[in-house]
């Protein structure tokens, strides 16, 4: 039987792929790769229709395969697939760093570069060479033949570091598990999920309540609990997770240090003076002062509304919760008090407002709006029975399907993401529609009821949608700079910040919402306190973020490397954090997005890209002047024709002043955030 990983003809037949196929679907992957790069490296006359075309065909097979895989050790990280992805990740990382380290490839890619064809290339085509040359030199392309053995290896131990990095901390977090006997602990703890718990303990074969470390079970504890022990001993077990406080071999201690070693050797390797600057290469940003300069300048200007926010929450907390010694795991819990008693609800309340089915027909029509495209279910095999699947169509044509997997598992990393299976591409003169994964963590439905999601979990959603429409909606061809290929990675969020301020917006939210009881829309008085709380403790929120930034950056920073990250983490909170944990606090250890993800020296991206979206929902803001609604054709049109269509093929600051007819400001965002500085304390 043909190995279902290697059927490319259509969507994957993820009913049928099984760990066992993995080896050798990749291993004859590798082999027709290595073939015919030593075909194409020794080329007389390279150009675009004999060299490019056919490697980037042919790399897309690995990309498939390969991808599938990785996805699976994402949702469906059960023994068997861990084990065959870990089997396999060596090889796929050599193969990788021996294509980047390839001298041969590279003059083959300079001699189009520097010969008369490149002038007669389109655009995107132009910059998917020119980006392939400085990827080339940033794979150590050009190293002496004697240290390339050492660069490889460089990067095989990374991918192996990286992967158990994750792993720890999906272990460490399933590990631990909250038991309740007395129901009287469960005080303050939504009903829904205090049955996801009872739901647990039976299918333990426990009674009582199971609570556990996944966010649907975990931050309500946190945000709820009347009882204070219970909130103290979820927080120690979240915050201490894959550290030397828990299993030794799930500890992430030594993961972080050689990982740091190892990449600061890299960049010494590459003739740069840190990995932070190795990692700016490639982004807008040009250099890590300009992006320290960056961070601080925010710090300075949240720092003030942050301490107001605590002192508030102190204040309240010690006169109204009689807590005179306010811990961080009280912060959630008394933080939800206090937005109830100034603003007359709780997120449990609009909780209630928000079921599953109304989110995404809301979520669907804010896209069909903008885009003028219909979105509506589809078939195809899935890796788990919750997940679904959708096509994307416009004027009959189809542009683009995802899978949706929404629910909190055991074997799924935790967090939310967009990833992708296909790009657009013509073959055989046939378009290949995009197709995109969009994974989040939410509380499945329990006892018969609907699914409900907070309105945070509603950003999320619109979020990863963001990043999915910048995949999916793209109009280039070339999947080297489709969607958001190509795009630099402190841009790269900006769709998807874009995509969160519209639930922010009244005929968004009411269309999307349905009481639980009574089947009512929101109400408009609440979505007005909604409105009103939406900038709640926003300094604190900010400065969050802005500690973990620049942790990261100075992290990386580190010439040789050797930074001790706990007493970083806590250098960086003397300055910017407001709130401080205690000195067993563990957070590097679970810090995956930049030690298992590829935000190493990145993380800024968040808030630098959140400067980029608070402008551009600025027009539709403009716009709603006019027309009445922020979902205004015209300016969605224009939206998807600068940015999403674009993807890659141009610079991120060109397509940004395409779409606003000028540089970024971030005078948005700081009304956005309600941080304007004449408003300071």
């Amino acid at each position: 039987m043909t190995n279902p990983l290697l059927d490319f003809s259509a969507l994957p037949r993820f009913d049928q792929i099984r760990p066992e196929h993995v080896r050798p679907a990749i291993e004859q992957v590798l082999g027709e790769l290595r073939h015919l790069v030593a075909e194409l490296q020794a080329l007389p006359a390279p150009g675009w229709d004999n060299f490019v075309a056919p490697l980037e065909a042919a790399g897309e097979s690995l990309d498939r395969a390969w991808g599938v895989v990785a996805h699976m050790h994402g949702v469906m990280d059960l023994p068997d697939w861990r084990d065959a992805y870990n089997a396999m990740l060596p090889e796929v990382t050599r193969f990788y760093a021996e294509l980047g380290q390839n001298l041969a490839l590279f003059g083959q890619y300079r001699k189009i570069f520097e010969g008369s064809e490149f002038a007669t290339l389109a655009p995107a085509r132009q910059r998917i060479i020119e980006n392939a040359v400085r990827d080339f030199r940033l794979s150590g392309a050009e190293l002496p033949d004697d240290q390339k053995p050492r660069f490889q290896e460089i990067q095989e131990r990374l991918s192996a570091l990286g992967a158990k990095f994750s792993e720890n901390l999906l272990d460490a977090t399933n590990a631990h598990a909250e038991w309740i006997e007395d129901e009287a602990q469960l005080a303050g703890i939504p009903e829904d999920v205090v049955a996801a718990a009872r739901a647990a303990a039976e299918q333990d074969g426990r009674e009582g309540w199971k609570f556990t470390l996944h966010m649907p079970s975990y931050l309500p504890v946190m945000q709820y609990a009347e009882d204070r022990g219970l909130r103290e001993r979820l927080y120690r077990a979240y915050g201490t997770r894959a550290s030397e406080f828990g299993e030794a071999n799930w500890d992430n201690s030594e993961n972080i240090r050689e990982i740091l070693r190892l990449r600061a050797e890299e960049a010494h390797m590459l003739g740069y003076k840190s990995y932070a600057a190795v990692s700016l290469v490639p982004k807008m940003a040009e250099s890590p002062d300009q992006v320290l300069a960056f961070l601080h300048d925010m710090a300075r200007r949240a720092k003030p509304f942050a301490e107001r926010d605590l002192a508030e929450l102190r204040d309240f907390a010690a006169s109204e919760l009689g807590l005179d010694d306010l811990q961080p795991w009280d912060a959630a819990w008394a933080s939800e008090k206090l937005k109830h008693a100034r603003y007359s609800f709780s997120d449990e309340l609009v909780r209630q407002y928000l079921p599953e089915d109304k989110v995404l027909q809301g979520l669907f029509r804010v896209i069909e709006r903008l885009y003028g495209v219909t979105i509506a279910p589809a078939e195809a095999a899935t890796w788990h029975d919750d997940v679904r699947f959708f096509g994307i169509h416009r004027d009959g044509a189809l542009v683009g399907q995802f899978y949706l997997d929404l629910y909190a598992r055991a074997t799924k990393r935790g967090g939310a993401w967009m990833g992708e299976l296909l790009n657009r591409r013509h073959k055989a003169d046939q378009l290949q529609a995009p197709v995109a994964y969009l994974v989040c963590n939410f509380s499945a439905p329990v006892g018969g009821q609907p699914a409900r999601f907070t309105h945070d979990e509603v950003i999320t959603l619109f979020h990863e949608c963001g990043h999915g429409l910048h995949h999916l909606l793209t109009q280039v061809d070339e999947p080297a700079v489709s969607g958001i290929h190509g795009v630099e990675w402190d841009a790269v969020e900006l769709p998807s910040q874009f995509m969160e301020n519209f639930c922010w917006e009244w005929d968004v939210l009411t269309d999307m919402s349905s009481h639980a009881r009574t089947g009512e829309p929101l109400p408009r008085d609440l979505f007005d306190r909604m409105i009103a709380a939406k900038n709640f403790q926003s300094g604190m929120q900010t400065v969050r973020q802005l500690e973990f930034a620049l942790f990261d950056l100075m992290l990386h920073g580190d010439p040789e490397g050797k930074t001790d990250a706990m007493a970083l983490i806590r250098q960086v909170r003397d300055e910017v954090a407001v709130i401080h944990p205690p000195e067993w606090h563990r957070f590097p250890h679970s810090f995956s997005h930049i030690f298992a993800g590829g935000y190493a020296a990145g993380y800024y991206s968040y808030k630098w890209a959140e400067v980029l979206s608070a402008d551009a929902f600025a027009a539709f803001e403009e716009a709603a002047g006019a027309s009445g609604t922020v979902l205004d054709r015209s300016t969605g049109e224009r939206f998807w024709k600068e940015i999403l269509a674009v993807g890659g093929s141009r610079p991120a600051i060109e397509s940004f002043r395409a779409f606003r007819g000028r540089d970024p400001q971030p005078d948005a965002l700081l009304r956005h955030s309600g941080m304007q500085e004449a408003k300071a304390a």
